[in-house]
């Protein structure tokens, strides 16, 4: 048994598709309208208020925070920090440099003649090239 398939043709006109479109659009609008003013409507007194207090709240423009003490302060405590990391930079380049002459020839040389046979004249090479 063999079942023919009729095909369904259909021809839909763009401008009842697009006013169809807009009409349910329009419809759902008014129904969640409808459906908002209800709920409110059905709220106990204390509710619609708080819910106009709320919505007053949001729409107000925010109040102005109070300012510091002064514009000053920030920027004394922005100076601070920086001659802080100026201070801290210098001491890291010093030890960094330090370090270098530690591991410098000239240095390791008057070390190792120190260690071997101290005398003044190695004291006096490892406090020159050594810092």
């Amino acid at each position: 048994m063999y079942v023919t398939r009729r095909e369904l043709s259909l021809r839909v006109q763009p401008v009842k598709l697009a006013v169809s479109i807009a009409a349910g659009i329009w419809l759902g609008f008014l129904a969640v309208l409808l459906t908002v003013w209800l709920v409110y409507k059905a709220l106990p007194a204390e509710q619609p208020q708080a819910l106009n207090n709320a919505a007053a709240q949001l729409t107000a423009p925010p109040a102005a925070k109070a300012r510091p003490e002064s514009d000053n302060s920030m920027f004394d405590q922005y100076r601070q920090i920086l001659r802080d990391s100026e201070a801290r930079q210098a001491q890291e380049a010093e030890q960094a440099d330090r370090q270098r002459s530690f591991n410098g020839p000239k240095c390791q040389f008057w070390m190792q003649q120190n260690q071997t046979a101290p005398s003044e004249k190695s004291r006096a090479a490892i406090y020159q090239f050594c810092g």
